[in-house]
């Protein structure tokens, strides 16, 4: 697709449910007792992997759309998949349900499309390896395709290298079939979606500063489920209303759950106009209309506890810090590198041709701001977030900018085109 420079962006876009709380919403429904009422399900290719799986696997679900219910038949409900599992491009769904399918009393296969069968899963085969789990990477690189056979499994304290929360909700699921209690200690803390839909769940689950840890389950309920528009999508209009002139965007029903709201915060910092509107935890994540306007940002360091709450929005960050006065420094984002594509490699290089002046580090990058941008072609590398970025950037750029693999966006914001170009009418 092609994009060019355009003029003020104006008017309200209401933001696709969250994609992390779509996907646990449909898991933990699929193995709880009864019905599981979903409104604002994400209807992104990720979280249809999703459902497909427990489809495959006798759960009953009803895709109406905006809302999903899911005949949920217990913790030792599923049944075994004639086939393998396709995960498609969804890490969250290759890790989480591995989590629940280490209890299980079959052998499954977890396979997903060429960027899956890259990403690393060690980090989950480790931990349920040491809770019982008979899991193994078929290639032997750590990788999927994975091979999961349900066993007997005891409860552990995992000492996680890294604050995942894709990590953690895999051994807190795995423990509501565990032998004893499961904990899970982080180095910062990541988004807490699973602790807070277990424990909707009637999960026995507690959270105490960086620790996470839940005790063997009986059973699970199904519940009602409003889903809050996905912050992550948000962020790229967030950007677009605080660098575009003129701008001034309210962006609806958008949660703002703290282990997932350092987006705010670094805009704040940066100086940015945004107000925060009609403030309400109804859904059990807390919700807020987000209003924007065109701003004049400085360059800041981002860093340390703030990174697992923003990781999924780097990318945009990292092109905001370019329209930015001064330096912007990013650090300790080293899990960039393992998201659907080497996203820090992808920044620089794209930003680089775009004209900006910015370089790599082992861990981040540093964006000194200000320099013009010009079109460029760019490589998505299928990565929704990079593709969405670079849609953004093209608003101030001066000439033509292609993104190709444009259509990635499907994963997890289909509508974010449309929306883009209602704005700027």
């Amino acid at each position: 697709m092609k994009f060019s420079k355009c003029g003020p962006l104006r008017g309200e876009v209401t933001i696709p449910g969250d994609k992390s709380i779509s996907h646990r919403s449909v898991m933990l429904g699929s193995i709880a007792r009864g019905t599981t009422e979903i409104h604002n399900f994400l209807q992104g290719a990720d979280c249809l992997s999703t459902i497909s799986c427990f489809r495959k696997m006798g759960i009953e679900i009803e895709n109406n759309g905006n809302t999903v219910l899911v005949h949920g038949r217990g913790l030792r409900g599923l049944s075994k998949p004639d086939t393998a599992l396709d995960c498609g491009n969804s890490g969250t769904t290759t890790r989480l349900i591995s989590g629940i399918l280490s209890a299980q009393d079959f052998t499954v296969t977890l396979t997903g499309d060429a960027s899956i069968q890259k990403r690393p899963m060690k980090r989950i085969l480790d931990p349920l390896s040491q809770m019982g789990a008979q899991i193994r990477s078929l290639q032997d690189n750590g990788c999927a395709p994975l091979t999961i056979t349900g066993s007997l499994l005891h409860g552990i304290h995992y000492l996680s290298p890294v604050a995942s929360a894709q990590v953690k909700s895999a051994i807190l699921l795995a423990g509501l079939y565990a032998d004893g209690e499961t904990q899970v200690t982080e180095p910062y803390v990541s988004r807490n979606h699973t602790e807070l839909m277990l424990s909707l769940f009637g999960a026995d689950v507690h959270m105490r500063d960086t620790t996470a840890k839940i005790q063997p389950a009986k059973e699970l309920y199904g519940q009602k489920i409003r889903i809050p528009g996905d912050i992550s999508s948000a962020a790229f209009f967030l950007a677009a209303g605080l660098l575009v002139p003129g701008s001034e965007i309210l962006i609806r029903n958008v949660g703002i759950n703290p282990t997932r709201d350092g987006i705010l915060r670094v805009c704040q910092k940066m100086g940015a106009d945004l107000t925060l509107l009609n403030e309400n935890h109804d859904t059990g994540e807390p919700v807020a209309d987000l209003l924007v306007k065109n701003s004049r940002l400085h360059g800041i360091t981002i860093g340390g506890a703030i990174i697992p709450t923003l990781i999924d929005e780097l990318p945009i960050i990292a092109a905001m810090a370019c329209f930015a006065e001064g330096e912007t420094i990013i650090r300790d984002a080293a899990e960039l590198k393992v998201k659907e594509s080497n996203r820090i490699d992808v920044m620089v290089r794209s930003l680089s041709a775009m004209g900006a002046d910015v370089e790599e580090t082992a861990d981040g990058m540093i964006i000194r701001g200000s320099s013009p941008l010009h079109g460029a072609i760019i490589d998505s590398r299928l990565d929704h977030r990079i593709a969405m970025t670079f849609a953004i950037v093209s608003c101030l750029a001066e000439g033509e900018t292609e993104i190709l693999g444009a259509e990635c966006v499907n994963i997890s914001y289909p509508e974010f085109y449309q929306d883009l170009e209602r704005l700027k009418s």
